[in-house]
């Protein structure tokens, strides 16, 4: 039985089971002596996995086995700016009932530390022979912050539908996994631009390891993401040390065309070190500085005409790890042989320009500012607005705000992407969210991010704007369904869809996700027309 967006029954259960233990253990030394063997009595329970480390002890949810806080690597702190190391050993059992510190990150309501590399398993069974299709989920947040724990990215629903392993990941983020500290002479940091995508990669290595263990096949391994997370999986399929750790790739949102080169990553790294009042010369006083020191001097404003806000952080050409652009000026060799899900939502950028109120009442007047402050595309905004009267005239000002800048924004990279791997001969699935959400009378349709809470099934969870109803319920099970079908044959198709046929330059073959889905060719193709007129610019990369 599927369990329908339960708001996360596992975790309250082992909070309740420790506090109760605790107060018993309060009682006296006696019982204090006596608490695991209280607590853990019954393996069938809490039962018991092997790591290469250590062995952990997780908590039995009706079929299920879930470890949380499993290490994958050791604390970062010492290995500020440099690649992780493996974890250290531990000789008792280890409990994994609680999720691991976030990576340090701005305005964070989790616990974060540079102890972060954390994963969290999800299984169907342990050391059974059978061999599950492994989802390795990558959390968004660009690549400033976010974690594995988000309650929409519970693994229970998919889990119990699918039967396959569901894994979230924890990582180095910001400036500690992509502050580029290698332009310098002299640095000893030569992977500092790339670190948290090699963290990435370690904890794929870790997955292939156990996934015996944990009942997952190692030769069937699907990565997927949204946003942030989807761009760093775009980023590793074009990282040899990511070679062979993943067969599939199912990305939301999450585009990576270009990276940052040498001259932007290091301009950047110099007005972090200026706003630290740090000369390069000093550059190793950067292992022990405090966290806040360094989250207040990357505050700096960013360079960029783009990014208008503190410092960009994200990958960087450097030829160590990464020794091209993602998809430019073509898809990736090494990776032409993964099935490639590329999915965007058709409101994307409601979620982000949706704050201001004023963004839903423009006025003609108004808007060409509007389009011009951000659509990040140089098109003279008069004719930007000319075009989209001209295809859509029933749209109103704000209308046409969300529709350009969703079109001139991420949107573009996705199709960059298709065309890439289409010119490559290579499988790449193609999709449009068109359900919105029917939340605050339905004003920010299919959002930014939408999709998460459809393809995990966690309509219920905290986060989560699907809300309930059988038709949200319908979009979620077409979606997360595809997901499952995509694990297990590369093909995301599935009986509750129309056969998702692969993205050609001739068709442009595109699935639109609604409560009934559709199969189209070439949706919002007179958009795509408009904006390829100029090129398209990565966050980030110049």
């Amino acid at each position: 039985m599927i369990i329908r967006s339960a708001a996360m029954p596992d975790t309250s259960s082992i909070k309740l089971t420790r506090r109760n233990l605790m107060r018993t253990a309060m009682l006296g030394s006696a019982a204090a002596t006596s608490f695991a063997s209280l607590a853990f009595a019954n393996d069938a329970e809490h039962p018991l996995a092997t790591t290469r480390s250590g062995r952990v002890r997780g908590q039995k949810h009706q079929s299920l086995y879930i470890f949380r806080g499993i290490p994958y690597g050791a604390d970062t702190a010492q290995f500020r700016f440099q690649p992780a190391v493996k974890e250290n050993s531990w000789s008792t059992v280890r409990d994994a009932l609680e999720f691991g510190a976030s990576a340090p990150q701005p305005k964070s309501s989790e616990n974060t530390s540079e102890d972060c590399l954390y994963l969290n398993v999800t299984t169907p069974g342990l050391r059974d022979g059978r061999k599950r299709p492994i989802l390795v989920y990558i959390h968004g947040g660009a690549y400033n912050n976010g974690s594995g724990s988000d309650p929409q990215y519970d693994g229970i629903n998919l889990a119990l539908r699918g039967d396959v392993v569901v894994i979230t990941v924890n990582h180095r983020l910001n400036l500690f996994g992509y502050l580029y500290l290698a332009g310098f002479s002299g640095s000893a940091f030569p992977y500092s631009g790339n670190t948290g995508q090699l963290d990435l990669v370690q904890a794929l290595q870790w997955v292939q390891e156990h996934a015996q263990e944990f009942g997952g096949d190692a030769g069937n391994v699907t990565v997927f993401g949204q946003s942030g997370g989807g761009a760093k999986i775009i980023t590793l399929m074009a990282m040899p040390a990511a070679k062979g750790l993943f067969h599939r790739a199912f990305t939301m949102s999450g585009q990576q065309v270009t990276a940052a080169g040498h001259r932007a990553a290091t301009q950047r790294a110099q007005i972090f070190l200026d706003a630290l009042k740090l000369p390069v010369e000093r550059l190793d006083e950067l292992r022990t500085l405090p966290i806040a020191a360094l989250q207040e001097a990357a505050n700096a404003r960013d360079p960029s005409r783009i990014e208008n806000s503190s410092l960009y952080f994200g990958p960087v050409l450097d030829h160590r790890s990464l020794f091209r652009h993602p998809f430019y000026p073509d898809a990736p060799q090494q990776s032409r042989h993964i099935p490639l899900v590329i999915g965007n939502t058709r409101d994307e950028t409601r979620a982000f320009l949706g704050g201001d109120p004023a963004n839903f009442t423009l006025d003609w007047a108004q808007l060409p500012a509007k389009i011009a402050e951000q659509q990040y595309v140089d098109i003279h905004p008069d004719v930007v607005v000319a075009h989209y009267r001209q295809l859509y005239p029933h749209y109103s000002p704000s209308d046409i705000l969300f529709a350009a800048t969703t079109a001139g924004r991420s949107w573009r990279g996705a199709i960059i992407e298709a065309e890439a791997r289409a010119e490559q001969g290579a499988p790449a699935y193609v999709y449009q969210l068109d359900w919105g959400s029917p939340l605050d009378d339905g004003k920010f349709g299919a959002f930014h991010s939408l999709d998460i809470p459809l393809v995990f099934d966690t309509l219920l969870q905290p986060g989560s704007r699907t809300g309930n109803s059988p038709e949200a319920q319908k979009v979620a099970d077409h979606m997360s369904r595809a997901l499952l079908a995509f694990a297990k044959t590369g093909n995301p198709s599935h009986s509750g869809i129309p056969r998702w046929k692969p993205y050609s330059l001739k068709n442009r073959e595109t699935l639109v996700i609604d409560v009934n889905c559709r199969l189209e060719n070439d949706p919002r193709g007179e958009e795509r027309k408009f904006y390829a007129q100029a090129p398209f610019i990565q966050r980030g990369t110049f």
